[in-house]
């Protein structure tokens, strides 16, 4: 890993992994998503092109109440939270058989009621459509 330059603005330093930044701060980035890479392994809701763009999960409940049911589908399927606030959710996914990590993220827009999220792969081109898999899984299991 290699480490990005730093700013006198910015608190925070960028990481870069083969390519991707790693830093993450939607916040900094005026609540929009990383943009998926060129290579097939990444899904996201602000996506512009019809490869990687999947649509948002709309909710009815309060922000906290769709954060707590994320954290708890996120909970029973062993994904790792690393960063979690009152509007935004990273968390890793580990395969289970060669233990490459999947960056799973959740930006919840609370005036259009709606999650975005981006779900990619760290390393490799194709995911043999595993984001897209999880994320339409995580989707259904919001509804019960």
């Amino acid at each position: 890993m290699e480490e990005g330059s730093k700013s006198n603005s910015c608190r925070h330093k960028a990481v870069t992994f083969r390519g991707l930044d790693r830093k993450m701060d939607v916040e900094k980035q005026n609540s929009k998503l990383p943009p998926c890479p060129q290579s097939p392994n990444c899904v996201c809701t602000e996506s512009s092109d019809r490869r990687h763009v999947i649509e948002p999960i709309p909710y009815t409940t309060s922000t906290p109440d769709a954060i707590n049911t994320i954290v708890n589908i996120l909970s029973s399927e062993k994904a790792k939270i690393v960063s979690k606030n009152e509007q935004y959710i990273r968390a890793e996914y580990r395969s289970k058989l060669f233990r490459f990590v999947d960056d799973v993220e959740f930006y919840f827009d609370n005036k259009t009621k709606v999650i975005h999220f981006r779900s990619a792969s760290r390393i490799g081109y194709s995911d043999m459509g595993v984001n897209r898999k999880r994320m339409e899984r995580i989707r259904g299991l919001f509804y019960r």
